[in-house]
């Protein structure tokens, strides 16, 4: 992070600052006596990571392996045979007409 004053100009995670541009330049010699403090800040902040891996292992009572054997079983035969084209209405055969339905209704077109 860097700060200009108090206020924060920058911030980069993966690379150094580029700054403001207001950074003072080092002086060529170090003979001399006044030396101005610059404006511009710095910071670094840095996080503390796990240095060893802890693993948990869960383990599984009978009755939650019963239900995740018989959920994958048939989550997976839910959808066996939707690929194939079956019609219910191929061997349908419609009824035979016995008599005409406009004089059975008495409906005539006039």
């Amino acid at each position: 992070m860097h700060y200009c004053g108090d206020a924060l100009v920058e911030t980069a995670i993966f690379h150094e600052v580029e700054g403001c541009g207001m950074e003072m330049e080092k002086p060529s010699s170090d003979s001399c006596a006044i030396i101005k403090k610059g404006c511009c800040n710095n910071e670094q902040v840095s996080i503390e990571g796990q240095d060893e891996l802890q693993l948990q292992v869960d383990t599984i009572s009978l009755e939650q392996q019963v239900f995740l054997t018989s959920f994958i079983y048939t989550y997976n035969k839910l959808f066996q045979g939707l690929s194939k084209n079956i019609s219910s209405y191929e061997d349908y055969e419609p009824p035979l007409v016995r008599s005409q339905l406009f004089k059975i209704d008495e409906s005539y077109l006039i």
